[in-house]
């Protein structure tokens, strides 16, 4: 389901489920080898990446939240969300640097993974990134709104968010959400050379993953309280 290798100072996890859609026990697989690669010391990066000629993660595992009884290999049903919500909460504030290979699809919870890594690239010509639970009639979870927030410009987030635009490889570059695009063949390389170079960074644990807490922990450093509509019904309560 998971595989891990590590070359050098670079960890490779590669997704290995088919369309890689998330329930409980594909958390807690990924959980486990994120164990692995924490217990290291040294510098370090970590690449996920996925086996699929398709998909990168196609999201939430729909039929078995629709019927958990049915699918009891895919785990508990009740565990998932606070499990999935850590999980994505770990890669974002990884004490090493973390490169994403987006070679296909990413939807939904796998679009959210993606946006948890420090660096994207992507395939430039298959394949969506997109966080399509509007479509679909579901809410998007305030956590992760924050983390689209904090993650995009804010044209690029409502667009993504309210929208649920579909960003193909060459769109995504442009709106910033990764940082280079290659062929599906050069894919993985391109992410582990980025790794190479960002490893040396994650020497010092404390402080590569003290700053993301920094970043995006409980007292992260570019939130504001309250949300703009909000702070725009009560302008008269910010002074200029």
């Amino acid at each position: 389901m998971i595989n891990l290798e590590k070359n050098g100072d670079v960890f490779t996890m590669t997704l290995n489920a088919g369309e890689n859609r998330w329930n409980t026990t594909f958390v807690r697989a990924i959980a486990k080898v994120l164990d692995e690669v924490e217990a290291s010391t040294g510098a370090a990066a970590l690449v996920t990446a996925s086996a699929s000629e398709k998909f990168f993660s196609n999201g939430l595992d729909l039929d078995w939240v629709q019927e958990p009884g049915a699918f009891p290999a895919a785990g508990d049903r009740k565990a998932f969300g606070p499990e999935f919500m850590t999980l994505m909460a770990r890669f974002m504030t990884l004490p090493i640097p973390t490169v994403c290979a987006v070679n296909g699809h990413a939807f939904g919870a796998g679009f959210m993974t993606a946006m948890c890594h420090d660096i994207r690239v992507m395939r430039e010509d298959r394949g969506f990134m997109c966080a399509n639970e509007i479509q679909l009639g579901m809410t998007i979870p305030s956590p992760e709104l924050a983390l689209f927030r904090h993650k995009m410009p804010r044209h690029v987030f409502h667009k993504t968010v309210q929208l649920a635009h579909r960003w193909a490889g060459p769109q995504a570059l442009e709106a910033g959400l990764v940082e280079s695009v290659s062929p599906v063949e050069g894919l993985l390389e391109l992410a582990q050379q980025r790794a190479v170079e960002l490893a040396p960074l994650g020497a010092n644990r404390e402080n590569f993953g003290g700053q993301k807490e920094r970043l995006y922990g409980e007292n992260a450093s570019i939130n504001e309280i309250h949300g703009p509509a909000y702070m725009l019904r009560n302008a008269h309560l910010y002074s200029h």
